[in-house]
Order: C-alpha cells, then sequence, then structure tokens
C-alpha cells in the first residue's frame, strides 16, 4: 500500500468506528426507552387507588386513582387538538373531595363548542399527571379569552386556588365532554431515527473514504 494512503484509510475507519458506535448506542438507548414506555403503560392501566394524602411529581406521575367530590363550577380552558376533529380545548374542573381542591382533566370540546362546566357530585376515575408542556416559548393566557395554552399544573392550581394535582379523567364525568386519557404518545422515542442517521453517516463516510483512496491510487499510477 502507498504511504500516502495509510493516513485517509486510518482517518476513514476510525471516523466511521465513532459514527458506527453512536448509532449502537443509539439503538441500545431505544431498548431502553422502550422498556420506560412500557413500564409506564403498565402503570397506567393498573388497578385504581384512593387519590393519596399528599400525591407527588414524579413519585405519583401516571399512578391510577379513583376520587369522589364535587365539581364547584370553576375551571378554566387550554388549547388542545384531536386528530379528524381539529382544534378544541381541554376543560380543566376544580373538585372538592377530602376537604381539599383538586384539579380534573375532564377532556376534549371541539372549538365551536359550548359546555358549562356543573356543579355536582361526581366520581372520577383517571391518572395523576404533571405534564410538561411548558417551556420558554409558551404565550401566557390570553387575558380576553382567558384561554390557556399548556397545562402548567402550578399555574393552573394558583389561578383556580386549588392543590397542584391534576387527574385526568379516563372515563366520561361530564356527558359532552369526551375523555382523553393519559398515555405515552407524547414521551418523545426517536433514538431509532437518530440511530439511522449515525449509521448512514458512517456508510457515507465510508464511501467517501474509498472515493478518496481510489484518487490517490489513480494519481499514483
Amino acid at each position: 500500500m502507498n504511504r500516502r494512503m495509510i493516513l485517509p484509510l486510518l482517518f476513514g475507519l476510525i471516523g466511521a468506528a465513532i459514527l458506527i458506535s453512536l448509532g449502537t448506542w443509539q439503538m441500545q438507548r431505544l431498548q431502553w426507552k422502550q422498556a420506560v414506555l412500557a413500564e409506564i403503560e403498565a402503570r397506567i392501566v393498573a388497578d385504581p387507588v384512593p387519590l393519596p394524602a399528599d400525591p407527588q411529581d414524579p413519585r405519583d406521575r401516571y399512578l391510577p386513582v379513583q376520587a369522589e367530590g364535587v365539581l364547584t363550577g370553576e375551571g378554566l380552558r387550554v388549547l388542545a387538538s384531536r386528530k379528524m376533529v381539529g382544534a378544541g380545548y381541554r376543560r380543566i374542573a376544580v373538585m372538592e373531595t377530602g376537604g381539599r381542591r383538586v384539579l380534573v382533566d375532564l377532556g376534549f370540546v371541539a372549538e365551536g363548542e359550548a359546555v358549562d362546566l356543573p356543579q355536582a357530585a361526581v366520581r372520577v376515575l383517571g391518572n395523576l399527571h404533571w405534564p410538561s408542556e411548558v417551556d420558554s416559548y409558551t404565550p401566557k393566557p390570553d387575558a380576553k379569552t382567558g384561554l390557556w395554552f399548556a397545562r402548567d399544573v402550578p399555574a393552573m392550581a394558583q389561578a383556580l386556588r386549588a392543590d397542584p394535582v391534576l387527574i385526568v379523567a379516563r372515563d366520561p364525568v361530564v356527558p359532552q365532554i369526551e375523555p382523553l386519557p393519559v398515555d405515552t404518545s407524547s414521551i418523545p422515542n426517536d433514538h431509532l431515527g437518530y440511530a439511522a442517521t449515525w449509521f448512514s453517516l458512517a456508510l457515507g463516510w465510508l464511501g467517501m473514504t474509498v472515493l478518496f483512496l481510489w484518487r490517490i491510487r489513480r494519481r499514483n499510477a
């Protein structure tokens, strides 16, 4: 082998090895994430328990609970959308139960539909959740319409004078409101795509290395 080809060859092999190792690491992360999602899904559908006295995130995130109480008629709307339906909003209500006020995500109402929150005794079956929907780009709630743009449990609780506890209803509580139960669809799992990207880059890197070595050999010839 020509001496001028040794350094490019080593550079190509080392670079490809790094890219392949990154792709392999992403495949390992994919297996880990799939196991985590399976564990969360099993937790979501487990048998419900009474609402804990002091639920905390992340310890009690996704915990299935059941609670009986009274809807106070207070609440707010959070912008949302559904496939095949379009824009709408989630109805977040206040429920008094066990001497405290908690939040209940009753579900989805399509845009243009008006549904008043009743003052009624209810039984709620759902999951505790503290959604991670707020970032630096999330607008503040609209002062005119009262519409929120993300579920921010501490802020919603403060606005409604309730404990920072959110139960996402699994079954209908108010007939006109369709439940949007907790699931794992909002948890990102892009590791397979990342792995494909790294492996593609490794293949391209090796191809460019072979082409470069071929040009050196041809020039020397």
